[in-house]
This record gives C-alpha cells, sequence and structure tokens, in this order.
C-alpha cells in the first residue's frame, strides 16, 4: 500500500483500526518527497527529524486509542507565510530568509492541537504576490501533471505538494485567488473561507483586507476536515469573526435537490478557453442532473474587478512591506555609509521585481494628490462589488465560474508580461474583494492531460453550501481520483 497516497480521511481510519502508525505514514511521505522533490521543488524546508519524533510520540497516543482530532498523526504542509516558532519563515524572499518567528501563527497552533505532524513549509511567491511560483527568491515550483508548466500561484507549493502526495493536505493563503487557481492547476481542492472565519494571526502580510488562509486538499471531505480545525473567533485578530464553530465535516451531504445555482453572464464571455467552458458546464449540468436548478445572473461591475484589486492590494503591500527596512527583520544591506543609504541597498537588494513593482504602484496610489483618484476610488468600486454579489444572493444559493481562464501555462510564458500575469486571477479577484467565501475543485481535463477547475462562490459563512455541492459533483463523477504520472 503506498501510505502517502492516502486522503486525510483514509488515513486516519486506518491509523484508528492499528493498520498503521503515524510514524509510517510520516515515512512514507518522507520517501515520496525524497522521490518527487528534485522535480517538483514544492518545500522551502523539510522538516524529517522533528515530524518523524512527533509521529512516534503521536504512535504512543494512538496506541491507547487517543485521537484529538482526524488530523492526529497527519502529514500536513504549510506554506512559508505562516508563521512557526522556531522555524524558518521566509516568504520566499531574500528580505526574510533568515527570519526565525518566536512564536507560532493561530492556525499552526490549532494544528498542533489537533495533533497534525508537520513535514515542511512550502515554496510561493514571494510575500505571496504571483500567479506562477515563479516570484519565488529560491526555486521554482513545478506543476506534477506536467513539469513543463507552473502550478499556479501564489501557493503552488502548498498545491504542487499535495497534488504530489508530498503532503497529505496543506495550508495556503488567497488574497486574490492564491489558494483557488493553484488548486484548479494542480487538480486539488482549495478553499479560500469567509474573511474573518479564520484567523490571519501569524500569516505574514500582503494586503490585510484580503488575505485569508484555507486549506488545500486531495479531495472536499479533507478540506471540510481542515477547516473544521483551523476556523475560530480569536482575540489576537481583530477582524477574526465571534460567530460560533460550525461542524463541517459532520454537515457533509452530497444532496442538492432545490439548491438554486447562479451562472453570472459576466464570467462567459468570449475569449475564455472553450475547454474551460466546456469543463465548468459540464459540471454546471452534472449539478442540474442532480436536482439542482440552474439561472443565468448579472454581477455587472466584474468588468472592473482587476483594477481595483490591483490598486488596494498594491496600497495595503507598499503600507505593510515599510517595515521591512533592515532594523527589526531578516536581511540588511551590509555597506551603507548612513542609515538611508543602508535602507535603501536592503531594500533593493532584499525584494525582488515584482515587490518592488506592487511597492511602487501602491505608493503611487496612495500619494498625495492621487489618493482620491486611486484609492478613495477603488474603495467606492469595492462597495459596488459586494452590493453586486448580495443582490445575485438574493436569487441563487451559489454562483459558479470557471477558476482560471486558461490550464496551467507555461513556465516563463507570462513571466515578462505583468499584466497578462494577473489576468489569471480575473475569475477569483471579487471574492477577495468582496470577502465571500470560494472554493475551487476540478472539474475536467484539458486535451493535453491538464486539469480544470471550477469555482463556487457563497453567502457569508455558509462554507458548508460550497463543501456540500462539490462533495455532490466529485462524488458523482469520481474526477478526484485520477493521479499525475510522477
Amino acid at each position: 500500500m503506498k501510505l502517502y497516497a492516502l486522503t486525510i480521511h483514509q488515513a486516519h481510519q486506518l491509523l484508528r483500526k492499528k493498520e498503521i502508525t503515524s510514524r509510517e505514514l510520516v515515512e512514507s511521505v518522507l520517501s515520496r518527497i525524497d522521490q518527487v522533490e528534485p522535480k517538483i521543488a514544492a518545500f522551502n524546508q523539510v522538516q524529517k527529524e522533528s515530524s518523524l519524533k512527533e509521529g512516534e510520540m503521536l504512535d504512543q497516543k494512538i496506541s491507547r486509542g487517543m485521537f484529538k482530532s482526524p488530523l492526529t498523526g497527519i502529514p500536513v504542509g504549510l506554506k512559508d507565510n505562516i508563521c512557526f516558532q522556531g522555524v524558518p519563515t521566509t516568504c520566499s524572499s531574500r528580505i526574510l530568509e533568515n527570519f526565525i518567528p518566536p512564536y507560532d501563527a493561530a492556525v499552526v497552533e490549532k494544528l498542533k492541537e489537533a495533533e497534525a505532524v508537520f513535514v515542511g513549509k512550502t515554496n510561493m511567491d514571494e510575500f505571496a504576490m504571483g500567479s506562477s511560483t515563479e516570484n519565488s527568491a529560491f526555486k521554482k515550483t513545478r506543476n506534477p501533471w506536467d513539469l513543463d508548466r507552473i502550478p499556479g500561484g501564489s501557493s503552488g507549493g502548498s498545491a504542487a505538494a499535495v497534488a504530489a502526495d508530498e503532503c497529505m493536505g496543506a495550508l495556503g493563503s488567497d488574497t486574490g485567488g492564491s489558494i483557488r487557481q493553484p488548486a484548479a492547476c494542480c487538480g486539488v481542492v482549495g478553499l479560500k473561507p469567509t474573511y474573518g472565519l479564520v484567523s490571519r494571526y501569524g500569516l505574514v502580510a500582503f494586503a490585510s483586507s484580503l488575505d485569508q488562509i484555507g486549506p488545500i486538499a486531495k479531495d472536499v471531505t479533507d478540506a471540510a476536515i481542515l477547516l473544521n480545525e483551523i476556523s475560530g473567533h480569536d482575540l489576537r485578530d481583530s477582524t477574526s469573526s465571534a460567530r460560533p464553530s460550525e461542524d463541517y465535516l459532520g454537515s457533509l451531504h452530497p444532496e442538492v435537490k432545490g439548491l438554486k445555482i447562479g451562472i453570472p453572464k459576466e464570467y462567459f464571455i468570449k475569449g475564455i478557453d472553450p475547454e474551460i467552458e466546456k469543463s465548468v458546464m459540464g459540471a454546471v449540468n452534472k449539478w442540474k442532473d442532480l436536482g439542482a436548478e440552474v439561472y443565468e445572473i448579472t454581477l455587472p461591475h466584474t468588468a472592473y474587478a482587476v483594477a481595483t484589486y490591483y490598486i488596494l492590494a498594491t496600497a495595503e503591500a507598499s503600507s505593510n512591506l515599510e517595515r521591512y527596512d533592515g532594523v527589526k527583520y531578516g536581511f540588511r544591506a551590509s555597506d551603507g555609509k548612513n542609515l538611508n543609504e543602508m535602507y535603501e541597498k536592503t531594500r533593493a537588494e532584499g525584494f525582488g521585481p515584482e515587490v518592488k513593482r506592487r511597492i511602487m504602484l501602491g505608493t503611487y496610489a496612495l500619494s498625495s494628490g492621487y489618493y482620491d483618484a486611486y484609492y478613495k476610488k477603488a474603495q467606492q468600486v469595492r462597495t459596488l462589488f459586494i452590493q453586486d454579489f448580495k443582490e445575485a444572493f438574493k436569487k441563487v444559493d451559489a454562483i459558479v465560474t470557471p477558476t482560471t481562464p486558461t490550464p496551467a501555462f507555461k513556465i516563463g510564458e507570462k513571466v515578462h508580461d505583468p499584466l497578462q500575469m494577473y489576468l489569471s486571477d480575473i475569475f477569483t479577484i471579487s471574492a477577495n474583494l468582496a470577502g465571500i467565501p470560494a472554493l475551487s475543485l476540478p472539474c475536467g481535463f484539458s486535451k493535453e492531460g491538464l486539469p480544470i477547475g471550477v469555482q463556487i462562490m457563497g453567502r457569508y459563512f455558509e462554507e458548508s453550501t460550497l463543501l456540500n455541492m462539490a462533495y455532490a459533483f466529485e462524488q458523482a463523477s469520481g474526477i478526484h481520483n485520477k493521479k499525475p504520472n510522477l
């Protein structure tokens, strides 16, 4: 039996029956990492010794039938912008290359409490800025389905690691689609929760009003398991919701009869890849066959999403990244002749080109004389997106769109064209601007064998609706069982 190929819930059942041990699971995953990591390059660090020790320690509890959660003894990965005490948290940036957090992020505390085993920190676009994981300062992660193609970004390392069976589940962060877009490119499930459902305490900030941590998993059941463990109120995050936690796993069911699904006409326009449209509409028809009702709807301000996002996200990024000056954190240039020169050299040498581009765009949008014309106007347009979704959700229970405009593109194909790269997130950005939950799951494959993702968006805090819809499609299609040939 290839233990590394198991899902979280399959491994949990075998652990409960005492047919396997946590150490065997961890060893299998570490062996898989040794086997495929030279091709995939999904991890910035792998924690071999500590994960084996953790697995052994948990086996003592498991042998007595003691389980804190379905994640007890399960190997998971963590995006490298989530703080883990004593382990480097680099954001795939030279400027944080040697930063070791003295504390755990809230989600890490929760996963430790759930007795998950951490096998490593996954690669990403620098400070989560990118759609291809080509902006990492350390390495380029490759797509397990085609090693010449990108895995998506910015959580490309987490998505590739899950798809390649290098861990059984992982966490990513999503600012404009950074969980869903790589999940679609790598053929796995990715969920961006409602803003505030998961604490951002300990997540290195990119754009604070948009960032959200969420699960990347092999199937919908595993996504529900991970969301169960990481959601909940946290007093250390002022934007954390005080709503009582839900049992997403316990409420999982495949029933969609009578569910009203909206198809926004603005997401199916001329130019969309025909294979994407065919696969997404195939999924819609599957839900229809299962008893859902399908309606055409409109989200009239969709055309302004990319422009609005890149003003707000870069403005917040320029403010958040101001703290990296060579004094408080990580890298400092050694040859500055005075304080100002040390600041300038540190930031010039520590940040990569994409981060510098976004800092400059954001600083311009916030500058005196342009604030009203750009930042204030973008905030006003953001309100229109929220109103669009509120109106739509008066008529339907969920909205279905493609996750990406194309399947995974080739490495280097868009690296010199930032605008084309930014359009990779064209279908995912609106959910972040509105703060609603959104999920991507595999719905088909292109003629070249590349995964295609369908996105489901829902009302605030109705993650259960998205998970149940996805679960119904998954059970009816069986598409999640297909694996890349590595």
